[in-house]
């Protein structure tokens, strides 16, 4: 069992930044998990995704984020970032985190709001 915890949502203004954490949690995890995505849902919307990052690093992004936002590991095990530059009000939204393991486990999400 997995359980994932998203952090880092808050208020900014546009132009601003914000980074977002992803901390999966639950024995064994490192070894089985293949990818950490994130996704986001507006109101009214659809989920979307937004980022993805492999086991092996490799990543991928929506062409609405390209060059904005950069997902990333760094030394805190099992833990994915979402650094956002430049928001915009158009990335409002609650962020979800979904790992991909032996199953695909969801975080509750955490909300972002873009507004001036």
């Amino acid at each position: 069992q997995v359980q994932v915890v998203e952090s880092g949502g808050g208020l900014v203004q546009p132009g601003g930044s914000l980074r977002l954490s992803c901390a999966a949690s639950g024995s064994p995890v490192s070894n089985r998990i293949s990818a950490v995505a994130w996704y986001r849902q507006a109101p009214g919307k659809k989920r979307e995704l937004v980022a993805t990052i492999t086991s092996i690093g490799n990543t991928d992004y929506a062409d609405s984020v390209v060059g904005r936002f950069t997902i990333f590991t760094a030394d805190v095990p099992r833990t994915v970032y979402l650094q956002m530059n430049n928001l915009k009000p158009e990335d409002t939204a609650v962020y979800y985190c979904r790992v991909s393991a032996d199953m695909i486990y969801w975080g509750q999400g955490t909300q972002v709001a873009v507004s001036s």
